[in-house]
């Protein structure tokens, strides 16, 4: 087995026991990036000095008997929408194409001092606005799976890098769905922590009240592991919790086999692909064989979600990228006038879709609609907090569906922003609620393509969502390949 192949675990022992350097580790996964990446399109930067840099340093600390954290050495990718000192940030979008942040973001101070090797910043939808990578500036990134489907997003540039072996973890942006919805499109474990469990300091925003950071990893542990290293207090960022973060691996492994799960009912299953539904329903089935107690749970605002969250998002999007005005930084259109340059700068540097929902936003904000359209977004949200609140009276975990199709084709909903938006409508409620949420891998559709489920907590119980998870993983049908063998468009396979 090749070193890009072997889980994060299994690398953070080899490199410990000096078996492996960290050296050896990163050149495996540069070049498995050189091998699948003009196929997939993952990254919108490429860093394989910086990430030899780094994995050098690690290997002499190590030589010298410096005591390392498990994750040093282990390289990983980033979203391009979180700050990198030095390092082009773009948000895959024309507006901060050139654009070089003065500082790191707190995660990225985390993964420097670790000593992780960064491999490159990964392509999304511009601005975190898309469930497809579509809406990128640059160039779309294709699923591994098939390469004439989408990956998924906004992360979906991260989501392949880790499900093809080219970057063993990767982190993304979740406002809406834009971690779990590429990790179920690519067949990965994707987490939503809790909101003001990782610091957002350095996350480009999006929807201030929605964003959060969060991993990708091909099992649990892995998953487990850099949330254990990125959860915690940063003053900088006034949302964040203030309790120490628990040991998610100890969590993992502890038997809670009796946990009461409730299986989510959708008060609307219009669009819902028979197989999602079988897969959630056969997970459900294993989960009961395992000891734990399934049973039926609603949460009745759940038709208002995908209304609600398209009133907020929008709204604190507009206000978000007000920013961008061709003065301060990024793209500067020109013109003979204040009001020209505006045009022309925020005209030709945001994409189609940024456009539309920042108009969105502004309309509901206006004067005379702020009470008609937000405000009463943010009523119906405190409701689908209030449903989850009770649900997790009764319940310690909801399973459900992590999206309602498998991975569509390149361009099916690219004309169609509603049929878009609705791809979104699993992952909504959680994001409204705050609440931490995982998508485990739940089997293959028929076209060949993963399916994911969706596994949701009460605030900061993430362990339980790994723990859960673990059981999937360790029943997982050996049938099923675990990566995708990338097609290569000459017809070859890996």
């Amino acid at each position: 087995m090749k070193l890009y192949q072997k889980t994060v675990f299994e690398l953070s022992r080899l490199m410990s026991s000096r078996e492996v350097s960290s050296v050896e580790v990163t050149q495996s996964f540069l070049d498995r990036i050189e091998e699948v990446e003009p196929f997939v399109r993952a990254f919108i930067t490429h860093t394989p000095a910086m990430a030899l840099e780094t994995a050098s340093l690690v290997d002499r600390k190590r030589s010298n008997g410096e005591k390392l954290q498990p994750l040093a050495g282990v390289p990983l990718a980033i979203k391009d929408n979180i700050s990198t000192e030095g390092l082009r940030t773009t948000c895959a979008s024309k507006i901060l194409e050139n654009y070089i942040p003065p500082y790191d973001a707190t995660v990225v101070e985390i993964i420097k001092k670790t000593g992780m090797p960064l491999l490159g910043k990964t392509n999304m939808d511009e601005f975190a606005m898309g469930s497809s990578t579509e809406n990128s500036a640059f160039f779309t990134t294709r699923n591994p799976w098939d390469l004439e489907k989408v990956p998924g997003g906004s992360s979906g540039g991260s989501a392949v890098a880790v499900s093809t072996g080219m970057a063993p973890l990767a982190l993304g942006s979740d406002t809406g769905g834009s971690i779990r919805q590429p990790a179920s499109f690519c067949g990965l474990y994707g987490l939503r922590p809790t909101y003001g469990r990782i610091s957002r300091y350095g996350l480009i925003a999006f929807a201030s009240s929605l964003d959060q950071i969060g991993p990708f990893a091909m099992n649990p542990a892995d998953c487990a592991m850099l949330l254990g290293l990125l959860a915690g207090h940063d003053p900088r960022d006034s949302t964040s919790y203030p309790e120490k973060a628990p040991d998610y691996l100890s969590a993992m492994e502890n038997r809670n086999d009796k946990l009461k799960i409730g299986i989510l009912k959708h008060n609307s299953e219009n669009g819902f692909d028979p197989e999602v539904k079988d897969a959630v329903n056969r997970m459900a089935g294993l989960l009961e064989k395992e000891g734990f107690t399934i049973d039926q749970v609603e949460l009745p605002r759940t038709d208002y979600g995908l209304g609600a969250y398209y009133l907020i998002a929008p709204s604190e999007a507009s206000s978000n990228l007000g920013r961008y005005d061709g003065v301060r930084y990024g793209y500067n259109g020109g013109g003979d006038n204040l009001e020209n340059m505006f045009s022309r700068t925020r005209g030709a540097g945001f994409g189609p879709e940024v456009k539309r929902r920042i108009m969105i936003g502004t309309y509901a904000l206006s004067a005379g609609y702020y009470d008609a359209y937000y405000l009463k977004a943010m009523k119906v949200r405190t409701l689908i907090r209030q449903d989850y609140k009770e649900a997790f009276k009764k319940f310690d975990l909801i399973i459900g569906p992590a999206t309602p199709t498998p991975a569509f084709r390149i361009g099916e909903k690219a004309d169609d922003p509603l049929e878009m938006y609705l791809s979104d409508v699993c992952n909504i409620t959680d994001a409204l609620a705050g609440v931490p949420s995982l998508s485990a891998p739940a089997g293959m559709h028929s076209n060949g393509t993963p399916l994911g489920l969706q596994l949701t907590a009460p605030p900061f119980c993430e362990g339980r969502l790994f723990n859960v998870a673990n059981y999937i993983y360790r029943n997982r049908d050996p049938q099923l390949p675990e990566r995708p063998a990338v097609r290569f468009p000459e017809g070859g396979a890996e």
